[in-house]
């Protein structure tokens, strides 16, 4: 308020602020303060649970079943009532702190341990957790007209923070009944909102389905990305529309822009080595701390290039480390078979080592951090430099002592590229499988 009284402006825009800017609308708006573009009111329809369901039962679209709880057995009433796996989080959160996918009624009670309900005044929030393809966009409204200057399409599941995701623009798996449709849902909701300005508005794309994940009021990270691919410079239109200028004023009279005729994948830069406590497990807790971009004429290309910015090692042939959960050994087996073919090396524990070797492959099988055997352990050939990279989806061995945990660690500090999602492991091989038509490419780019 000092900086308000100071220099006495006609308005306040929240929306290029993030979420905390969006948390203060309503104080400034009460001490006086005049918020442009969507109003407070609008704002909280957005952010608010019960008022944001009414509208998207109003406009017949389709979402995550959720609900609100308040005590310990509430919530574990819900997610029974739901059905696991559910995502649990505190209500109002910044930045997917204190996020979890929890799959059963044990890893809850492990997560009400930590985060109690009701605290702060803010409950805990129960939603039915979709595995499928997550897409994205940013809209701005004139309160009558939409622009949606590009869909994107996550690389990694549902699950993983959209911050920590890698992303492609155009999609490569949204066909043109999804795209239509992604389109059809955002006119609706920024008009019926009220949007004035901009907004991001997330979905989750299943047996080609496309439910509403969450809107945001505000713009996201994801509005440079979009603003250099797509020639739209979507902070200085949204402006101008808060300001008053509708869309086609500016220029901009039909919804959409002819797709890029090139790739483009937005990849997160994490800091895991400066940031010792973080931990490298992916999830819905946001964890980068920063973003890059690889362009070119083919998806492949361009990931290989965004995977060289993101300074990811890329070793044409080597070893890799699979350390995975029992219920992820079926999702391991083809993207094994890849590595194999492309002339990586398998090292493995005992479990995952039979599975695969029942499968015909070639497996180097490493002993468990605590057993006891003449084997090399997980910690040994990491320490000792026999892997490149290490693969890690234990998801619930995140206390500081736990396996999985112990494990990502270390190899963090020996500088190792850590995958804790099957997608990126994907992603990673498909740029391998075409790393020589890609080198050649940037050869020549360098000349």
């Amino acid at each position: 308020m000092d900086v308000i009284d100071l220099e006495q402006p006609v308005g306040v825009i929240v929306q290029f602020g993030g979420q905390t800017a969006i948390n203060l609308a309503a104080a400034l708006a009460q001490a006086g303060v005049n918020i442009l573009g969507t109003t407070v009111a609008d704002l909280d329809r957005a952010e608010d649970r019960e008022s944001f369901d009414a509208v998207i039962k109003e406009l017949g679209l389709k979402q995550p079943v959720g609900m609100t709880a308040s005590t310990p057995a509430e919530v574990i009433a819900d997610a029974k009532a739901i059905g696991y796996p559910v995502l649990v989080r505190p209500s109002y959160v910044l930045g997917g702190k204190a996020m979890e996918i929890v799959y059963n009624e044990a890893e809850l009670k492990d997560y009400l341990a930590q985060n109690p309900p009701a605290t702060n005044g803010h409950p805990i929030l129960v939603d039915e957790y979709l595995e499928g393809l997550e897409g994205e966009v940013d809209a701005i409204c004139d309160g009558d007209n939409v622009l949606v200057p590009g869909i994107m399409q996550h690389i990694e599941s549902s699950g993983v923070h959209s911050g920590d995701s890698m992303a492609v623009y155009p999609p490569q798996e949204f066909n043109a009944a999804v795209k239509a449709e992604i389109i059809r849902i955002t006119k609706l909701l920024t008009v019926r909102l009220k949007c004035v300005g901009i907004m991001n508005i997330q979905f989750i794309i299943r047996h080609g389905d496309v439910y509403v994940l969450e809107v945001n009021p505000r713009a996201s990270r994801t509005v440079p990305f979009l603003s250099k691919i797509t020639g739209v410079n979507m902070a200085q239109v949204a402006t101008q529309v808060i300001m008053g200028q509708s869309l086609p004023a500016q220029g901009f009279t039909t919804t959409t822009i002819p797709e890029s005729q090139l790739v483009h994948v937005k990849a997160p830069v994490f800091s895991f080595s400066k940031l010792a406590d973080v931990d490298s497990l992916l999830g819905p807790e946001m964890k980068s701390t920063g973003e890059v971009m690889g362009s070119d004429a083919s998806y492949a290309k361009a990931l290989y290039k965004a995977f060289v910015a993101a300074k990811m090692t890329l070793p044409d042939h080597g070893s890799i480390l699979l350390t995975i959960e029992d219920r992820d050994k079926a999702a391991v087996l083809p993207l094994a078979k890849r590595l194999n073919r492309i002339g990586y090396r398998l090292y493995a524990t005992a479990g995952t080592a039979e599975f695969l070797q029942a499968h015909q492959l070639p497996v180097s099988v490493v002993a468990k951090i605590n057993e006891t055997t003449t084997q090399p352990n997980i910690l040994s050939v990491i320490h000792d430099e026999q892997v490149d990279v290490v693969v890690n989806t234990m998801g619930h061995d995140v206390t500081a002592n736990s396996d999985g945990y112990v494990i990502r660690q270390t190899a963090i500090m020996a500088n190792l590229p850590v995958l804790t999602s099957f997608k990126t492991v994907e992603a990673m091989v498909t740029a391998l499988e075409n790393r020589s038509f890609v080198t050649l490419s940037l050869a020549k780019e360098c000349n």
